[in-house]
């Protein structure tokens, strides 16, 4: 894939994300050594290895869920938030 101004545009539409000019190219360049690093990944060979293979011996800790009522974390959130109405997130129409 080829990572050219039309596309760093969209991506920069998509992703709410506004790229100074000077900064283009060198956005560019950087994603695709991503795209690089992520091709490079595919020629490895995983054919045996488990879908749950990990590098880690540990296993995840559960614990019980536990209901937690604070209405300030709510509060704290909204007041964060860029929009909102009322108690409600704001976001922007997404589908057309």
């Amino acid at each position: 894939m080829i990572i050219d101004q039309k596309l760093l545009s969209k991506l920069e539409h998509l992703s709410y994300l506004k790229i100074e000019d000077s900064k283009r190219e060198a956005i560019i360049s950087q994603l695709e050594e991503i795209l690089e690093f992520v091709e490079n990944l595919n020629e490895l060979n995983t054919e045996g290895l488990s879908s749950r293979f990990s590098l880690s011996n540990e296993s995840l800790t559960l614990r019980e869920d536990v209901k937690n009522v604070d209405r300030n974390v709510n509060i704290d959130v909204l007041n964060h938030a860029p929009h909102r109405d009322g108690n409600f997130f704001f976001v922007p129409k997404i589908i057309e």
